[in-house]
C-alpha cells in the first residue's frame, strides 16, 4: 500500500441544480483535494469534532472513542484505500497490547472518529490520483454552518 497523508480542509455543502449535499474536503497536497459526499448527520458530527464542541450527551462517534479509551485501544490511523463504483472504502488501524487490528468503516465515520482521537488520516495514492481534483476545479462550496443558518 502506498499511503499519502491528507488533512481536512472542512465540511461544506455543494449546491447543484438538483439539490445540495454535505461534503468533506480533504487536502492531499497544495494543489489537490478530494471530495467525499456524506450524509448530513455525519457532516454535523465531523463539524462538531473539528470545532471542538462537546454535546451534553455523547454522540455515537464520541461513544465509540470512549469505548476505545476505556478498553485501552488506540486508533493509530484511518486510511481510505479503495474507490469502487463511486463508493469510497476505509479502514481504522487499531492497536492494543502490541497487536494491530484493521477494521472496515465508512470514510465519514472513520474521519469523525479519527478527529476525536487525534489520529492521522491517509489516502491510498492511486485513489488520490484517480479522484483528486485540482483546487481550481472544485465546485462552489458553502460552509456547513453558513448553509444551515441561511
Amino acid at each position: 500500500m502506498d499511503l499519502v497523508p491528507c488533512s481536512i480542509r472542512g465540511i461544506f455543502v455543494a449546491v447543484f441544480p438538483a439539490g445540495a449535499s454535505p461534503v468533506i474536503v480533504l487536502d492531499v497536497d497544495a494543489e489537490t483535494s478530494l471530495l467525499l459526499y456524506i450524509g448530513l448527520l455525519e457532516a454535523v458530527s465531523i463539524n462538531t469534532a473539528l470545532n471542538n464542541e462537546i454535546s451534553p450527551r455523547p454522540m455515537t462517534h464520541d461513544l465509540f472513542c470512549e469505548f476505545l479509551n476505556r478498553y485501552h485501544v488506540t486508533l493509530r490511523s484511518l486510511y481510505i484505500d479503495t474507490l469502487l463504483d463511486g463508493v469510497y472504502y476505509a479502514n481504522l488501524v487499531l492497536s492494543r497490547d502490541g497487536q494491530e487490528e484493521i477494521m472496515d468503516c465508512r470514510p465519514s465515520d472513520g474521519i469523525a472518529i479519527a478527529i476525536r482521537c487525534k489520529s492521522d488520516i491517509f489516502l491510498e495514492r492511486k485513489v488520490a490520483e484517480l479522484s483528486g481534483l485540482h483546487r481550481t476545479d472544485l465546485p462552489p462550496l458553502t460552509g456547513l454552518q453558513a448553509y444551515l443558518q441561511g
